[in-house]
């Protein structure tokens, strides 16, 4: 639904003009005027009829089986399976950076850099060293331009240069495009304190709201918003349009609007009833509030009712985000009703509950597409880009009942009681890391973990990573040993440990060095670490200490393949169309979305993407002639090079963790493994970092600026990565 098309004819100049008065650098359009797929890049064909693009990210959405017996999520849902991989390419060798969670994933998704350039490796919340040495803590979900609350109030999307990271929104506004956000990470408020704050000002009348009724606020304001293009009449004379601030964005982003919240966007499109789900239900909170339901709220059929409505009223660019379906959130309901329970639980795979929610989910996919295109919204004029933030592991057992169970047809059943102890069969296993390293090694040192799958450590007063302090406890840490009551043995409980020096590698370290933690620990998938109080544990196997805890079952953050590999599906106008087959080959990550679909639809950045064009799986008249043709050999090779070294997840960073626990573990003589291995890991960054840097502006210079690979040069740099990755062994 391209908007107001009429006003092609307006004269360059003065839209120049006009652009220049507004702060932005440049302008495909005239004012108001959208237009996507044959804009702005060098060599691009025209012709390419993209019209809108619709994102949709899930929150934990599987491609492959959790149990062999059991179809996976979406072999359970074929409306959505069938149109990815029969109308376009669905890939399944895509890859989350590390650590592989929701915030990390799905900025790195939407801005095609990683974290330690966006400012959240360590998600979804991170910890701070305090100036008087304790640690604290904030989360890693606010709005773009939140202060950091750290005494040094940096951003809390800090990039590399200390400010903040470019927001993701801005190409399309530039262009004359709204930009819809359905419960996107960090694009839309996430909070009713810091945020509202930020956007509508202390002292505003929603800061008012928010101070008497923080649920209401939460419905009118949070999770749902509309970043106006430049001259868009959605924003234009609108008195709910609140400045759309962006003081660091290059080139500058003054006189731009948005409207923040359900309560503004509902009042703008859609005046005279409710927003609606796709079953034209009011979407409310369930304490009487229409609007936004929360997060965990955000279902196929809320999330999709928004996402239809949205572009039904014009807005060609919408980007959305869909909650998980393996939990119950619901507490005091089967099947979390079962002694000592008193919360809420999560699914196994082909529990009942979850297979309903599946099937919910795939039958308002069917709805949604259905609705599209009856719209005129299609695979022939509209770019579709759905994937996961990441993928899990899943804790309990293989084993469900009765034998052989598949969900579908007989449905599986777990255990989810609290009491006795370990008698659940569903949840996480819980570890109590500090008083596990004082009953285990005698180790009290005072440290705070941000907790997770991958524990990050932060010792009070930040010791020197060298330091005895900090030596002693890596090792402790390394050589813990649970009882795990699913496999019913003992086992070690740390598969690989990094500090800074790997960290470096794995763009954890981001420009505000208070964040960085001492080191992280990457634990076998069932457990989940915490750190509270140094009290001994006494129970037998330590269960006072490790335990199932079955109010969460789906672990994530950690280096484990079932986590780290996902699945991206694309459908549109110059995307392979694979007639039910998968791209089973091609490595990609999620830094690389950004930069492909920036390419389809003729746009660029401000900034250097980290990601790179997926061309094998895109059709030459769809890209600049730098990337097609003769041209495409040279770029996918050297792509698929870069990654590699790149990539947390790629061999160099896979490679990496190993050399990292060799040198933290070592415990010779005057440390002389841990030095030499340091040192090694440290060359290593340099080097990739060169290379890297490298590569990389040869990929956007194809992608961007219509400089073809020239082999001869990308050559010598391919040879150069492969013989690092050769060499990443310690000692």
């Amino acid at each position: 639904m391209n908007k107001q098309t009429a006003v092609k004819n307006v004269l360059r100049a003065g839209v120049a003009l006009a652009a220049l008065s507004a702060g932005a650098n440049v302008y495909a359009n005239a004012p108001g005027a959208c237009t996507l797929g044959t804009v702005g890049l060098p060599g691009i064909t025209p012709g390419v009829n993209i019209q809108h693009v619709v994102y949709i990210q899930f929150d934990n959405v599987h491609i492959e089986r959790d149990n062999p017996n059991v179809p996976s999520d979406l072999e359970q849902m074929p409306n959505l399976l069938n149109f990815l991989q029969n109308k376009g390419t669905l890939l399944t060798n895509h890859h989350t950076p590390l650590i592989s969670h929701t915030a990390d994933d799905i900025l790195t998704s939407l801005t095609g850099i990683y974290g330690d350039r966006h400012g959240q490796p360590v998600a979804n919340s991170y910890g701070y060293f305090k100036t008087n040495g304790t640690i604290g803590f904030s989360s890693s979900f606010a709005y773009w331009t939140d202060p950091s609350p750290e005494p040094a109030a940096t951003p809390i999307m800090v990039n590399e240069s200390g400010t903040v990271a470019p927001a993701p929104w801005v190409p399309f506004t530039r262009n004359g495009c709204d930009v819809g956000q359905v419960s996107v990470a960090n694009t839309i408020l996430e909070n009713t304190t810091s945020d509202i704050a930020t956007v509508f000002g202390a002292s505003s009348p929603e800061a008012t709201e928010a101070a008497s009724n923080s649920a209401l606020a939460q419905a009118d304001f949070v999770g749902i918003g509309v970043h106006c293009g430049f001259g868009s009449t959605l924003c234009a004379g609108n008195p709910n349009a609140k400045a759309d601030r962006l003081k660091n964005e290059a080139g500058g982003y003054a006189g731009y609007k948005a409207l923040f919240g359900a309560k503004y966007v509902a009042a703008t499109i859609s005046p005279s009833t409710p927003l609606a789900d796709l079953e034209g239900n009011a979407i409310n909170d369930g304490k009487g509030h229409n609007g936004f339901p929360g997060f965990d709220g955000m279902s196929a059929t809320n999330t999709l009712g928004l996402v239809a409505k949205m572009l039904e009223s014009g807005i060609p660019v919408v980007y959305s985000y869909i909650s998980d379906v393996h939990d119950n959130h619901v507490a005091g309901t089967a099947p979390c009703n079962v002694p000592g329970n008193t919360g809420t639980c999560a699914y196994g795979p082909g529990e009942a509950g979850y297979v309903q929610a599946l099937k919910n989910y795939d039958t308002e996919f069917g709805k949604f597409f259905t609705r599209l295109k009856n719209d005129g919204i299609d695979e022939t004029n509209t770019l579709f880009v759905v994937t996961t933030e990441e993928q899990d592991h899943f804790a309990g057992t293989q084993n469900p009942t009765p034998a052989g169970c598949d969900g579908v047809t007989t449905p599986c059943t777990y255990v989810h009681t609290t009491s006795p102890v370990n008698s659940a069969t569903v949840g996480e296993v819980n570890v109590n890391l500090s008083k596990l390293l004082a009953t285990e090694k005698g180790n009290t040192t005072p440290f705070s973990v941000h907790s997770d799958l991958p524990p990050a450590y932060y010792l009070n007063n930040n010791p020197a990573q060298t330091s005895t302090t900090t030596r002693q406890l890596e090792r402790d840490v390394a050589s813990l040993t649970t009882f795990n009551p699913y496999k019913n043995a003992t086992e070690t409980l740390v598969d690989y440990i990094v500090d800074q020096a790997g960290m470096k590698m794995l763009h954890m370290v981001t420009s505000d060095s208070a964040r960085t933690p001492n080191f992280v620990a990457f634990q076998k998938g069932d457990y989940f670490g915490f750190a509270s109080g140094t009290s001994l544990c006494t129970a037998t196997n330590f269960t006072d200490c490790v335990n199932i805890q079955p109010g969460f079952a789906w672990n994530h953050g950690g280096y484990q393949p079932e986590i780290t590999t996902l699945w991206l599906g694309m459908v549109g106008p110059g995307v392979n169309v694979g007639n039910g087959a998968r791209d089973t080959d091609t490595w990609t990550d999620e830094a690389d979305i950004r930069p492909t679909i920036l390419s389809l639809v003729g746009l660029t950045d401000d900034y250097q993407q980290d990601g790179r064009v997926i061309v094998e799986d895109l059709q030459d008249g769809a890209i600049p002639a730098a990337l097609g043709g003769a041209n495409r050999s040279a770029y996918e090779q050297l792509a698929q090079a870069y990654k590699q070294i790149n990539a947390a997840v790629g061999s160099l960073g896979l490679a990496t963790l190993q050399a990292s626990t060799v040198a933290l573990t070592g415990n010779d003589a005057g440390d002389a493994i841990y030095a030499a291995c340091e040192a090694k890991i440290s060359q290593w960054v340099q080097t990739r970092n060169t290379l890297a840097s490298q590569m990389n502006t040869l990929l956007q210079n194809a992608a961007f600026n219509g400089q073809a690979v020239n082999p001869a040069t990308a050559a010598p740099l391919i040879t150069q990565a492969n013989a690092l990755i050769a060499g990443a062994t310690c000692p």
